[in-house]
């Protein structure tokens, strides 16, 4: 029990102690604040006195009204430097702002430029794709019917109104795009045309039947003076002449060799060449041969080279183009592939 008592006595002891310390403290700071208000409430006289018979004035004022007097005054001062800095920074960024934005003004314009140069060849290729076709007997508007979404290649130009808040320039990079996935299907023919005009123009005969395309027509098909008898006869064939011996000889079209013979008296050293569709070229005064009957040559491929064999006055390379059983001048059919090119021009 005595042990209780003392514990008792200890925290009363304690308590008391903690109490007349607030007590001080609580007093010490009533009296601060009441030292702050007697100092803050002192009283100060201004007087203005007049350089003449004038009444004085007596402004009356407190230490409190200096003090919120200053710290006005410094709020303003601070507010206007704090205002100042501001709209500097503020200016400076507008000025950045206005660099940039005559920039992107300057690349609008010249994306405008581009997009305007741009509608112009899309033009041109337009009106190129559709003559191209055209020649090589495609049908471009038949190709564009097949996307009724994007319509003809006509309707590509034509003027529409721009939805509001769209630059005009992306309205038109929209037509350019809506043209080009319309262009496709005519491309895609054209390219379809093209291989088989090529797998057409590699089983007639189409080329010069001399590698390189060397040589020049010593006598043209048709009615000519014979070099040996003088008398007019027709040549049925054209003489194509390097002025030497030894040049390579070309098949001018894929076919099969049917004929490889020795005339002494007419063609000398002669081939002939069967090809689809009834045509046969004969190739005649050669050296020597590099194919044999029944041989596949390919348009292009060496058969042999140009020599003087036969009946002949000098080294050339006699040259037939028949259809069946009839005779044509070759040289149509050697200005074939220049012919296209010029309608698809």
């Amino acid at each position: 029990m005595a042990s209780v008592h003392e514990y008792k006595r200890l925290e009363n002891s304690i308590v008391q102690k903690v109490k007349h310390v607030a007590v001080a403290a609580a007093r010490g700071i009533w009296g601060i604040f009441q030292a702050l208000g007697r100092f803050l409430s002192r009283r100060y006289t201004l007087v203005f006195v007049p350089h003449s018979e004038k009444k004085v004035y007596n402004l009356h004022i407190t230490v409190l009204s200096i003090c919120c007097f200053f710290l006005v005054s410094a709020g303003i001062i601070g507010a206007f430097f704090w205002y100042g800095a501001s709209y500097s920074g503020t200016r400076n960024l507008l000025a950045n702002k206005d660099d940039h934005l005559k920039n992107v003004q300057g690349n609008l314009d010249q994306l405008r430029d581009e997009v305007a140069q741009l509608l112009g060849k899309a033009r041109g290729f337009e009106t190129a794709l559709s003559g191209t076709i055209s020649a090589l007997g495609g049908d471009i508007q038949g190709a564009n019917r097949s996307t009724p979404s994007s319509g003809d290649l006509s309707s590509f130009f034509d003027i529409r109104e721009t939805p509001e808040g769209i630059l005009p320039e992306v309205d038109d990079i929209r037509q350019i795009s809506s043209f080009l996935v319309s262009a496709v299907e005519p491309v895609k023919e054209l390219g379809t045309l093209l291989d088989s005009q090529i797998a057409l123009l590699k089983e007639i005969p189409s080329i010069w039947p001399i590698k390189g395309g060397i040589g020049h027509i010593s006598m043209f098909f048709g009615q000519n003076e014979n070099p040996f008898t003088g008398q007019y006869y027709i040549h049925k064939g054209i003489d194509l002449s390097t002025y030497r011996q030894g040049d390579p000889v070309v098949s001018t079209a894929d076919g099969q060799v049917v004929t490889v013979d020795y005339d002494e008296t007419g063609f000398g050293n002669y081939v002939i060449i069967k090809h689809k569709h009834g045509y046969y070229t004969r190739y005649a005064h050669m050296q020597n041969f590099k194919v044999k009957i029944g041989q596949r040559v390919q348009q292009g491929e060496i058969i042999g080279w140009i020599g003087n064999t036969g009946l002949s006055t000098g080294p050339h390379l006699h040259y037939e183009v028949h259809i069946g059983s009839d005779v044509v001048d070759p040289y149509k059919y050697i200005n074939i592939r220049s012919s296209i090119a010029r309608q698809t021009r």
